[in-house]
């Protein structure tokens, strides 16, 4: 379920999208320092987008550096770097493990298994480090399995136990902002699940994948319907954020949650739109 929290580079002024690069470059920078190149595999927009949430709301001393990388192999580019940053890559690695354990459980991918493996010494040094937020997603991923075995239809239990973790991981201090800093991880956790499983429901029937998606599709106007579930999510998200008093980074951030997030979904419906197209112009033929 990773990949949505990013932004929308059109929308973005050139300036706003360099620092946001170099937020990405910083948090891969520390997963290679950490956690060598395995751990910088395991890289997300998801987490970039935390990093400069608690940047711009704590505001703590960033450093500028320059570094070359595997991507970008011939010229330094910039890398932001700090305290957020630094947690941002230790979440992107405690998510991952438990992702790939979660897909070796249900789909028994070699690959996830093997991936697990390799990454187990740094999940255990970041669960060592965050006993908390790794008991929330330890324990999401017993609660979301149960929900899975149940054929749960209630749309709103799933994907408010991705909310609950993603809460959890957002509030990294228990301080005046936690609460806040939790709604927005629980609103955006809901939207991040209810997405995936929107862009997932035909490769889910297909397979037999739970997606609580199925048990309303047959239903009058569901993409609108859908469409107006995740508008309420998404809109829940961005009303915690403006209760942060956060100024740097503020175009950046208010980028992804008002458009960028929306990014995925806009190319879901292109496509759909292109197959009732299609489908319609053979029923004509006939």
């Amino acid at each position: 379920m990773f990949g949505y929290v990013t932004i929308n580079k059109e929308e973005l002024k050139l300036k706003d999208y360099q620092k946001y690069q170099a937020y990405y470059c910083g948090v891969c920078q520390e997963l290679k320092e950490s956690f060598g190149q395995a751990g910088r595999l395991t890289l997300t927009y998801d987490m970039t987008f935390l990093s400069v949430l608690l940047t711009g709301l704590y505001e703590d001393a960033t450093k500028r550096e320059e570094h070359f990388c595997v991507v970008h192999p011939m010229k330094k580019h910039p890398c932001l770097r700090n305290e957020f940053t630094r947690y941002a890559s230790d979440m992107n690695i405690l998510l991952a493990y438990y992702n790939l354990l979660d897909d070796w459980q249900d789909e028994r991918k070699k690959a996830s298994y093997t991936a697990a493996k390799i990454l187990r010494k740094s999940f255990l040094k970041v669960a060592d480090q965050y006993p908390r937020q790794t008991k929330a997603v330890k324990e999401y991923l017993r609660k979301i399995h149960e929900c899975e075995e149940q054929n749960s239809d209630d749309l709103d239990l799933a994907a408010g136990l991705t909310g609950e973790v993603l809460g959890e991981i957002y509030a990294y201090r228990d301080d005046i902002w936690s609460e806040d800093l939790r709604e927005l991880g629980f609103f955006l956790g809901k939207y991040i699940y209810l997405m995936d499983a929107y862009e997932d429901l035909e490769k889910d029937k297909k397979s037999g994948n739970y997606n609580p998606f199925k048990f309303i599709e047959q239903t009058p106007e569901f993409d609108k319907a859908a469409e107006e579930i995740l508008t309420m999510m998404a809109a829940s998200a961005s009303k915690a954020f403006e209760k942060l008093p956060i100024i740097e980074n503020v175009d950046i951030l208010r980028n992804i949650l008002y458009i960028g997030i929306w990014t995925k979904y806009d190319q879901e419906k292109m496509k759909k739109k292109k197959e009732n197209a299609a489908e319609d112009s053979g029923h004509e033929e006939k």
